[in-house]
């Protein structure tokens, strides 16, 4: 599917999700897709200062950083640690306003001050987790979470069977 060029960041989610589904249509290295989906996302959320994509590792005791937009990111994160070892182990979406809050918070950017962690999951089976960063406390609601809860549906209706290196 080619895309046309728009401005991502004042477009509508539906004009969003477009773009995820063309990233992803005959494309099947996961890294490529990942990359290209993190982008879009940094630049449609806007305001913030990483977004990108942990994958569980093969044991499903930790998720491994893979493709994403902003600083140098911790490399392996905990299941049960920090936001997004949290979000994993529960298999839910969380919405942190203030990551000061957070008790066992993973400080990987100290310019962070909010943080919404998706799980990327087919069944009770969690495969990796979006997440996003902003400098801004109370950055993330109900919108990013719905938005971002239908990208991770469309991943993982996806993952692994069409997902592999090449």
């Amino acid at each position: 599917m080619e895309l046309e060029p728009v401005n991502l960041l004042q477009a509508d989610p539906p004009t969003v999700l477009l773009y995820v589904d063309g990233l992803m249509a005959g494309e099947s290295n996961w890294v490529a897709t990942l990359a290209n989906l993190a982008s879009v996302l940094h630049e449609a959320l806007g305001r913030v200062n990483w977004t990108g994509f942990y994958v569980m590792a093969e044991s499903g005791e930790e998720l491994i950083v893979g493709p994403f937009q902003g600083k140098v990111a911790c490399t392996r994160i905990a299941v049960g640690q920090g936001v997004v070892g949290t979000a994993a182990r529960d298999g839910r979406p969380l919405i942190v306003p203030d990551v000061h809050s957070f008790p066992g918070h993973i400080a990987c950017d100290s310019a962070s001050r909010s943080e919404i962690v998706v799980p990327i999951m087919s069944g009770s089976r969690v495969f990796g987790v979006i997440d996003v960063d902003s400098p801004e406390t109370d950055r993330f609601g109900a919108e990013e979470c719905a938005l971002l809860e239908e990208v991770a549906h469309r991943v993982a209706a996806r993952w692994p069977a069409s997902f592999h290196q090449i």
